[in-house]
């Protein structure tokens, strides 16, 4: 396979990875990605870096090394290495090879990685020491994988090194010549809603995530970026902006330890970072109690799970003056999908009793939030300029074609579903659930969402639940994000879940509360004195009238990633136990 001349074909129709070289030709000497080590004698941070220049050409010996090793486009490589540079100089390099990397987020236990990998069927891993022992050891579960690199020591099982592949001369420019359409990575879902499925990402869609999100926020070359999710270090290069990786566990963001963010906006004089809710969560309230600030961020972006309008508060308070925080929605399938600022969600936001009331139209002027507590559901915001979209009626099952849809009209709920260039269009694996998840429509596809919602006049699109969480009762559908604001509202309880007991039309709602740390009753006639304010909070609200069964949870389940995807479907089978 030969290099190709970078200007013979632009970015978007083309490798992805020729953004990188693109940034390398403009701002070659600019620093592109930093990570941290230990401290000095003088108890600062040391930092690790590479310029543009020399990221591109790393990522080049990585291409050219993968190319001698006999792997060719479409080899399916796992990539599993801890974030840094490493992990963006492999990333690229194996874009710029061809292969298809296949990307985990180890948090989701090692159960489910070793499960997913084998359902991939990888053709070679490019990981870090003990991912090899495993593999070593569990060498039946992946028989294709013949293109072994190991990141660092290797031990008892031979083969090529990164160390190896980094000593070769430059080879210049080596990026394969794919297109758009070609297969570029397989990244999984979090399994929030059952097993995790591979998603089949091409170049062009991560060519029009580049694009969307540089230019729905107005991203630019220069600015320096702290990406607490490791895949924006990726969309950092690609738009010639520094990454700065911080000092965390990705996989646990709700462990961060807000001192190394701090830390390292400081040392790098940060513009913007990305984030879980979690961590902005986290770091909010350490800046709050400690009265410190990120004061040269300008942009914050969180994503994964919608953020508490008390955490868009704090955080907005302790950044720049002129700084906004922006929440992007969308999912592993189709991202980014739509987007809101602090500002339009907060208004002139201050926490206060709620106004009971059950209707949906927004009080724009109030902020969404005012309305997000009364029940309305979540305003995830106005849509990217790529995106089309419809609410639909629900249907549980396929829909085979446009045909069979019935759109819904403004303010009523249904389902969401999604079209455009950063929408991807199929599973490899759990490739049974394509039916489920696509619709066809001509020669473009559309994906559903799961999502239930609706939009209003202003063409934002409000959250009200997943589809396969609804609760079906004898007198109709309750939606869990509308009636579980009612009750989150109750100053002892930290979160709520609407779940369902019994069959599908039948189901009896049931609300289960986890309560703050320091409220939990300490006495039967306490506990029942709080499921009695429950009760009552709940029978004088239309949306939640028709539950009448209440229950304590000392600690929800929840997804390792964000910390906030509520695994319904165990609280309801641990529900049906206790009724």
């Amino acid at each position: 396979m030969n290099a190709v001349d970078t200007t013979s074909n632009p970015p978007h129709n083309g490798n992805v990875a020729r953004r990188l070289t693109d940034m390398a030709a403009q701002m070659p000497d600019a620093t592109a990605v930093v990570e941290p080590l230990g401290y000095g004698p003088g108890g600062r941070r040391k930092y690790r870096q590479v310029s543009f220049r020399e990221l591109d050409q790393d990522s080049d010996r990585i291409s050219a090394g993968l190319w001698e090793l006999g792997a060719k486009e479409g080899t399916r490589l796992a990539l599993l290495v801890r974030p840094g540079i490493d992990f963006v100089s492999l990333a690229f390099g194996l874009l710029k090879s061809g292969a298809v990397a296949i990307l985990i987020d180890p948090g989701m236990g090692r159960k489910n990685l070793v499960r997913c990998l084998a359902e991939a069927e990888p053709e070679g891993f490019v990981a870090i020491a003990m991912v090899h022992a495993v593999r070593s050891i569990l060498r039946r579960r992946f028989p294709k994988a013949a293109f072994n690199v190991t990141v660092g020591r290797r031990w008892f099982w031979g083969g090529p090194t990164l160390a190896g592949l980094r000593r070769r001369r430059w080879p210049g420019t080596s990026i394969a010549a794919t297109t758009g359409d070609d297969p570029a990575a397989i990244i999984f879902t979090t399994g929030s809603t059952g097993p995790p499925k591979g998603v089949l990402y091409r170049h062009g869609n991560f060519d029009a995530q580049v694009e969307q999100i540089r230019d729905r926020y107005g991203i630019r070359p220069g600015e320096i970026d702290l990406p607490g999710f490791p895949l924006f270090g990726l969309f950092n290069c690609a738009m010639g902006v520094t990454a700065v990786i911080p000092d965390m566990d990705p996989s646990r963001p709700a462990m961060v330890n807000p001192r190394n963010i701090l830390e390292a906006a400081g040392d790098w004089q940060v513009t913007q970072t990305f984030g879980s809710p979690a961590i902005w969560n986290r770091v909010g309230r350490y800046c709050e109690e400690h009265g410190a600030r990120l004061a040269t961020v300008r942009r914050v972006l969180s994503a994964g799970a919608p953020v508490p309008a008390p955490v868009l508060d704090r955080m907005r308070r302790h950044i720049a003056p002129e700084g906004e925080l922006h929440t992007p929605y969308g999912a592993t399938e189709a991202l980014p999908v739509a987007s809101i600022s602090a500002s339009e969600v907060l208004g002139d936001f201050v926490e206060q009793p709620p106004v009971e009331s059950s209707e949906l139209a927004p009080t724009a002027a109030q902020g969404t939030a005012h309305r997000t507590r009364q029940g309305a559901g979540v305003c995830v915001g106005t849509r990217f300029s790529g995106i089309e979209w419809k609410v639909i009626r629900i249907v549980d099952g396929p829909l085979a074609s446009l045909a069979d849809v019935e759109e819904l009209p403004v303010g009523e709920i249904g389902e969401l579903i999604v079209r455009g260039p950063q929408v991807t269009r199929e599973y490899v694996t759990r490739v049974e659930a394509n039916a489920l998840a696509k619709i066809v429509d001509g020669d473009s596809v559309w994906h559903r969402m799961g999502d239930t919602g609706y939009l209003d006049e202003q063409e934002r699109f409000w959250f009200c639940g997943r589809v396969a969480h609804r609760v079906l009762t004898e007198q109709g559908p309750l939606y869990p994000v509308r009636c579980e604001a009612i009750f989150n509202e109750h100053p002892d309880v930290f979160r709520s879940a609407l779940v369902g007991v019994g069959p599908p039309g039948r189901q009896r709602p049931v609300i289960v509360v986890e309560l703050h740390a320091d409220c939990a009753p300490s006495t039967a006639e306490e506990e029942s004195l709080l499921l009695g304010e429950l009760h009552d909070r709940g029978g004088a609200n239309p949306l939640t009238k028709p539950v009448s069964e209440f229950l304590i949870h000392p600690a929800f389940p929840v997804d390792i990633r964000h910390n906030s995807k509520i695994f319904r479907e165990k609280l309801a089978r641990w529900a049906a136990d206790k009724l």
